[in-house]
């Protein structure tokens, strides 16, 4: 199965890292420009393993995504539920380490296409897509790491250090 990683250090801690890579609305839009849009679906209003989102790319593609693992403020795992008619397969893991007074956050997805007749090419055009946004998202997710708007949101919700 096609992978792609990514990662990046960034001068907050985990828990911070962590808090900033969760935020939604607005603020996440901030430093996510891999999503034009995103929401809890079934009135859920915060994460955990089972909660369901959806999630609207930049080119207009949407996916329904689950939770399958949810541990602040080192990992965060999700699936697709329901998604573009291509991927048979779509998964992503974040994880967020301690890294010598900062965070390596490093982000895997992982994929399959199809029809499988067509899944050798398409897989292979789809590593280099999805590297190219996934080093584009974590960069973002970077910079909102640095920015004050981002960072107070996340003080103000609670998350990551004061």
């Amino acid at each position: 199965m096609p992978n792609v990683t990514s990662s990046v250090v960034v001068p907050v801690d985990p828990a911070t890292a962590f808090a900033v890579a969760q935020t939604t609305g607005e603020v996440r839009l901030r430093w996510d420009s891999f999503i034009r849009r995103q929401y809890f679906l079934d009135g859920a209003t915060d994460p955990a393993v089972g909660v369901q989102t959806h999630t609207r790319h930049r080119w207009g593609l949407g996916v329904v995504s689950e939770y399958v693992s949810y541990a602040p403020p080192t990992n965060v795992g999700m699936k697709m539920v329901r998604g573009p008619w291509f991927f048979s397969h779509l998964a992503g893991g974040w994880r967020f380490a301690a890294a010598e007074g900062a965070t390596k956050a490093t982000w895997k997805y992982s994929f399959r296409c199809r029809p499988r007749w067509l899944a050798p090419l398409a897989e292979a055009i789809g590593c280099r897509v999805l590297q190219r946004d996934i080093d584009r998202r974590i960069a973002g997710f970077a910079r909102g790491c640095r920015d004050e708007v981002v960072l107070a949101s996340v003080r103000d919700a609670g998350g990551g250090a004061p």
